[in-house]
C-alpha cells in the first residue's frame, strides 16, 4: 500500500464495504468524501462526515499508517487544524493530539480488496511493454479511450503552437512554414530545418514563393550549399541567393543540415526542394490546409508535390543518378498531416472559438495506422489497431502512462483495479 494508491481508492471509493467505524467503534458515515488535493495541505478538502450524531464538516488526511501523522508534522502545521477525519490504512498507534480534539481515525484494511493490492503491486513493479500486461484485458479499455487521448496529445500541441504564434504576433502562416520545416526535416534534420525556417521572415517567403527557382536558392544557400557551384543549376541558384540576400538583407548565417544514416530519397536537398515546391505550387497554402475538411483535400494538397527537375537526376549536387522524380510518399504525407497539419487546424480552430474536434477525429480514422514498436506490442496484447486514431492515441498513452508507470491516472488502470472489488 502507498499513499497515493489510499487516496486514490478513497477519491474514486473503491471500497468492499461502506460501514465505517472509527478504532473506537464509533459509526463514521461519510457525506462527502471531500475534493481531491494535489496541492500542499490536506489531501481531501471541504468533506462531511455524521458520527455520534453530529455532523461535522472540514478536511480529511490520509495516511498509510498513523503513525505517519507524527513523521509528517502535521500537529506543528496550522494547515492541517481543520481536519475532521484521520483515514489510515493500518492503525498502529494513538496520536494524542486527534485524540485531545476529538478526531476519529478510521482504518481501512478491511475495507479493501485485496485483490486491489496485488494488482497494483503488479503494475508499479512490471518490467513489461506496459505494466499491467500480466493482467492486461483488452475489454477494459473505455469506449472513449482514443478520442480522449487524441484531444489529450491536441492540446498539449497546442500549447506549444501557441507559444510560437505569442512570439511571430500570431502570423499561423508564418508558424505554418516552421512546423512544416521540421516536419520535413524528419528526425535527423527536424530542429535544424526549423532553424532554416525561422531564421527566413515570412515576408520574404510570401514575396518570391511565385519563383520557385528563387525559393530553392534561399534553401540551399542558407544550407551552405552554393559557395562551391559544380554545375550550370547550382551556379544559377548561387546568383539567385546572392541576390535575395542583398534585397532582402539577409543574415550571413549557414546552417548545415545532415545526411549521415539518411537514405538517399530523405536527403535534406530532395525535402528543402519539396517544400519549396509545395509553397510554389500552393500560393494560398494555409487557406486550402484549414478549409481542407476530410482526409481526401488534405491528401490533395501534398500529393502533387515533387522536388524540382534537377533532382530528377540528382540525390546530392553534381552527382548524377538514375530517373527518379522525387515526389511525396503516401506515409510522408500522413505523417506531415499527423505532425503538423492537424495540430495546426487544431490550434487556429481554437484560437477562433470554432468546434471542429470531430471533423479533426475523423480524419485520423481516415489515416492508416502507424507499424512500429509501440503499435507492435499494443497488438501483442490483443488490440486492433485499425487506424490513426487508435495507433497515435496507443503511443501517447505508452508515452505518457505507461512508461511513467502512471497507472493512478491511467483509465484502463483505473477499470482494472476498481473491477476487481465488488463496488
Amino acid at each position: 500500500m502507498t499513499e497515493k494508491l489510499l487516496q486514490y481508492l478513497w477519491n474514486y471509493k473503491v471500497f468492499k464495504h461502506f460501514d465505517f467505524k472509527d478504532i473506537e467503534g464509533h459509526s463514521v458515515e461519510i457525506i462527502s468524501f471531500g475534493k481531491w488535493n494535489t496541492n500542499a495541505g490536506p489531501d481531501f478538502l471541504d468533506a462531511k462526515i455524521k458520527t455520534k450524531d453530529l455532523i461535522i464538516a472540514g478536511n480529511i488526511e490520509l495516511h498509510v499508517r498513523t503513525s505517519d501523522w507524527v513523521f509528517h508534522n502535521h500537529s506543528q502545521d496550522p494547515n492541517y487544524q481543520n481536519i475532521i477525519l484521520h483515514v489510515v490504512y493500518q492503525n498502529d498507534t494513538e496520536i494524542n493530539d486527534l485524540i485531545s480534539k476529538n478526531v476519529p481515525t478510521l482504518e481501512l484494511k478491511d475495507h479493501i480488496d485485496q485483490d486491489i493490492l496485488w494488482k497494483y503491486e503488479k503494475m508499479i513493479n512490471g518490467t513489461q511493454f506496459i505494466p499491467c500486461e500480466n493482467i492486461f484485458d483488452s475489454t477494459k479499455i473505455p469506449l472513449t479511450f482514443h478520442e480522449t487521448n487524441i484531444l489529450k496529445k491536441l492540446d498539449e500541441k497546442s500549447q506549444e503552437l501557441e507559444k510560437s504564434l505569442e512570439k511571430y504576433r500570431n502570423n499561423f502562416e508564418a508558424v505554418l512554414f516552421h512546423s512544416l520545416a521540421y516536419s520535413f526535416g524528419l528526425k535527423v534534420n527536424a530542429h535544424m530545418f526549423r532553424q532554416i525556417a525561422e531564421s527566413i521572415d515570412f515576408g520574404v517567403i510570401n514575396k518570391i514563393r511565385q519563383n520557385e527557382l528563387q525559393l530553392e536558392a534561399l534553401l540551399f544557400g542558407i544550407s551552405g550549399w552554393l559557395v562551391h557551384p559544380k554545375d550550370e543549376k547550382m551556379l544559377m541558384w548561387k546568383r539567385e541567393f546572392e541576390f535575395i540576400r542583398k534585397k532582402f538583407g539577409i543574415p550571413d548565417m549557414v546552417f548545415h543540415p545532415k545526411f549521415l544514416r539518411l537514405r538517399p530519397p530523405n536527403f535534406p536537398t530532395i525535402r528543402l526542394s519539396q517544400l519549396a515546391n509545395l509553397y510554389y505550387r500552393h500560393q494560398n497554402l494555409f487557406s486550402k490546409i484549414i478549409k481542407a475538411d476530410n482526409m481526401n483535400k488534405l491528401y490533395e494538397v501534398f500529393a502533387p508535390v515533387k522536388a524540382s527537375a534537377y533532382w530528377d537526376f540528382h540525390f546530392n549536387f553534381g552527382t548524377v543518378s538514375k530517373f527518379q522524380p522525387k515526389t511525396l510518399s503516401r506515409d510522408f504525407i500522413e505523417l506531415v498531416i499527423l505532425n503538423t497539419v492537424l495540430p495546426l487546424k487544431y490550434t487556429y480552430h481554437k484560437y477562433h472559438n470554432e468546434e471542429t474536434a470531430d471533423e479533426i477525429l475523423e480524419i485520423y480514422r481516415n489515416m492508416t495506422a502507424e507499424k512500429n514498436s509501440i503499435t507492435s506490442g499494443w497488438r501483442k496484447l490483443g488490440l486492433k489497431v485499425k487506424n490513426a486514431l487508435e495507433s497515435q492515441s496507443l503511443i501517447y498513452h505508452h508515452k505518457t502512462s505507461c512508461e511513467e508507470k502512471n497507472c493512478l491516472n491511467c483509465s484502463i488502470g483505473f477499470k482494472l483495479l476498481k473491477e476487481s472489488s465488488n463496488v
